[in-house]
């Protein structure tokens, strides 16, 4: 175990460092995450009519159905936009880790967003692409718009004006070269794109990530996030943050993109959203841990006992890092292979029941800490959908259990000690 954890450390944690330190992975990860609440918000949208589906009759569905219209009409303005949110949030981001202050270079990003997905079509602005099948493009615009600032600013490329005019006229002025070179950009991408390849640019996009985001909602994937994602955990890295710089966007275009196809009436296709991957994969904190906190709620030792205690109220929401570092699970060997590779068999279990239609695959994205089976209910609308989190929950308590006992008997051991010293 200690070799293996001193390989881990030199090959694993420098890379792990470097992506969790890199402007751009980490903008484009705070960016996209901005963006949930709004999805959120645009879920709620869906619940009213997933009840009414529910219903299927009677006076609530005959009132739901009559008023579905105005219930379902945020849906539009939140959901079905979110790559307009999601661009700004991330070039706002990526504008403060430049250190550069005001709004322009986000409110620019928006500029040349729409200049590449918002294409006239029949003499009206085509707004096929300012939802997830934009969300790529978004990120391109969003990053590029910061860097040209990013190089004017540097290089004082842009209009100085006198100290006597005021701040706010400057930053105007000042703001107008980048302008004007995104805008030349952005016309040209979106020129050259239809030139060369006859579809628009978000299209040659999506043309072209088509095989990484069909190959982001398989089981190999879901297993090789998680598996990441716990590693980094169990070295005190928080796997989430640093992981889901490269899942999260395609997470949450899965998300919306389901919420859009049930709205619609049509199939729901997509499992690995983000509401997934907190609801079930990580239920109760990373590593599935309420059956492990229960285990030390009961311990005979003082010290998981009493951890144990102050870490169930924070689990029961989904905070479980008093857990992980109270325990502590990270660089405990008695925990590497429960925290690490028992959440893998949970993924397993998940995907496998949603692929052959056990239970309904999401079709919204609940609010996070939520008690566990509250949010697996509301995100897809399916009782048995709750059994499940009961069930991987107890499958990783019985994978925890032989270990926590070998942790539990040291413990008693280091107890037993100081008390025969003290005595």
């Amino acid at each position: 175990m200690e070799k293996i954890q001193n390989a881990l450390m030199k090959y694993l944690m420098p890379i792990a460092n470097k992506l969790e330190q890199q402007k751009h992975i980490q903008a484009i990860k705070d960016g996209i995450i901005a963006s949930v609440p709004i999805i959120i918000v645009g879920s709620f949208c869906t619940i009213f009519l997933g009840i009414a589906n529910l219903l299927g009759s009677g006076p609530i569905y005959d009132f739901l159905n009559a008023h579905m219209s105005v219930l379902t009409y945020a849906s539009a303005f939140t959901n079905d936009m979110l790559a307009v949110y999601a661009t700004y949030f991330i070039a706002k981001t990526l504008s403060e880790k430049y250190d550069m202050k005001g709004s322009q270079p986000a409110i620019t990003a928006l500029v040349v967003f729409f200049i590449l997905v918002a294409v006239i079509k029949d003499g009206q602005l085509n707004t096929a692409y300012l939802g997830s099948t934009g969300l790529f493009t978004g990120i391109i615009a969003a990053l590029l718009t910061v860097e040209v600032y990013h190089l004017c600013y540097k290089y004082k490329w842009y209009i100085k004006m006198p100290d006597s005019v005021p701040p706010m006229v400057q930053d105007s002025f000042a703001a107008l070269v980048p302008l004007i070179l995104n805008v030349i950009i952005a016309v040209i991408i979106t020129n050259v794109s239809l030139a060369c390849t006859k579809v628009v640019f978000p299209q040659l996009i999506m043309n072209i990530l088509a095989p990484a985001i069909s190959g982001m909602d398989s089981l190999p994937a879901m297993l090789l996030v998680m598996f990441f994602t716990q590693l980094l955990w169990f070295f005190g890295l928080h796997g989430p943050s640093i992981t889901s710089a490269v899942w999260a966007p395609f997470a949450i275009a899965y998300a919306t993109q389901n919420i859009t196809a049930y709205n619609a009436g049509q199939p729901i296709e997509h499992i690995f959203t983000f509401g997934l991957f907190y609801g079930f994969l990580c239920v109760s904190g990373s590593g599935l841990t309420l059956g492990l906190n229960i285990l030390m709620m009961r311990s005979k030792a003082k010290s998981l006992n009493s951890v144990g205690k102050v870490s169930i109220i924070p689990s029961l929401f989904g905070i479980n890092e008093p857990l992980i570092f109270g325990t502590p699970i990270i660089l405990n060997p008695f925990m590497f292979i429960p925290f690490v590779f028992g959440p893998l068999i949970s993924t397993i279990i998940v995907y496998c029941t949603m692929n052959f239609g056990m239970i309904a695959k999401p079709i919204a994205n609940p609010p996070g800490f939520l008690p566990p089976g509250v949010s697996a209910f509301l995100m897809t609308l399916d009782w048995k959908a709750v059994v499940v989190v009961l069930v991987i929950l107890v499958i990783q308590t019985i994978f925890y259990y032989p270990f926590f006992k070998m942790m539990e008997k040291e413990e008693l051991q280091k107890e037993e000690a100081i008390e025969a010293k003290k005595a």
